[in-house]
């Protein structure tokens, strides 16, 4: 199985597609999306639809796993964050492609077994379990392919199915 991992945001959406067969992960493409700030919203809001839609068309995951939103305070940013995060599930869903989220507790409970680990612990796991030479750079690009290797944790569990 083919899955892709996003992790939404508006200046940086990470993304990482992962193969998932037998218990066995193989990692195959990751990087992120940028757009750049004082540029018009719905300029970069396109750039990650045409983005995000390019890397689809080229890897044709046959899912999609998104993080769900967690914010604080900042209310303006968790708007534009959910406006880049509808962007994605819309590319998802005009591509076929099936969709699942996950909190972020959710994602660090799969990963470390505990969720409320710190951001460290979970991108060396992803590291780990990939078999990386590196934690994957930005940050946001590693939260991508966590979320990923969640999803093909939680598909195998019985709760999922």
């Amino acid at each position: 199985m083919r899955i892709l991992g996003i992790d939404p945001g508006y200046a940086i959406m990470g993304w990482g597609i992962v193969d998932y067969k037998g218990n066995k992960f193989t990692p195959v493409a990751y990087g992120a999306i940028t757009t750049e700030a004082h540029t018009p919203p719905e300029q970069r809001l396109m750039k990650i639809y045409d983005e995000l839609t390019e890397i689809l068309q080229k890897y044709e995951p046959e899912e999609a796993s998104i993080e769900e939103i967690f914010f604080n305070s900042n209310t303006t940013t968790a708007i534009m964050v959910g406006e880049a995060r509808g962007i994605a599930l819309l590319a998802c869903v005009q591509n076929d492609v099936s969709i699942a989220e996950y909190t972020p507790l959710q994602i660090k409970q799969s990963l470390v077994g505990y969720g409320r680990a710190e951001k460290k612990q979970v991108q060396s796991m992803v590291k780990t379990i990939l078999g990386l030479d590196k934690v994957p750079k930005p940050d946001d690009t590693a939260d991508a392919l966590a979320a990923a290797v969640c999803h093909a944790h939680s598909r195998q569990s019985r709760i999922y199915r």
